[in-house]
């Protein structure tokens, strides 16, 4: 049984597709930007993370050799410290072997 549809009828239809196919597009949409800020807070917990790892090793050296480390690479291979340099920029700046260490770490 065939059914004739009116212009109207057909109207109708075809907006109803174009709302579905403009919803689908916006959660799409809003689908990406939300991925891109999740993955924007990871990169910067992430550098929160190594900036504490650093301090704490430099704490930890302070306390057995007596004063901060000078450089980052003494951390590296005398207290196990692993950085990820190809992800984050690390800056690490000693002003005295009494006074801590300034670390900043920036994510690329």
């Amino acid at each position: 049984m065939d059914r004739e549809h009116t212009s109207r009828q057909r109207k109708r239809r075809r907006g109803m597709r174009l709302a579905a196919l403009a919803l689908v597009l916006a959660l799409a949409v809003g689908g990406w930007f939300a991925a891109g800020a999740v993955g924007q807070n990871l990169r910067e917990q992430g550098a929160v993370s190594v900036r504490n790892a650093i301090l704490d090793s430099a704490k930890q050296c302070c306390a057995i050799e007596g004063s901060y480390p000078s450089s980052l690479e003494h951390l590296e291979q005398g207290y196990g410290l692993r950085v990820n340099r190809d992800d984050y920029v690390i800056t690490y700046e000693v002003f005295a072997e009494n006074i801590m260490p300034s670390v900043v770490v920036v994510p690329r």
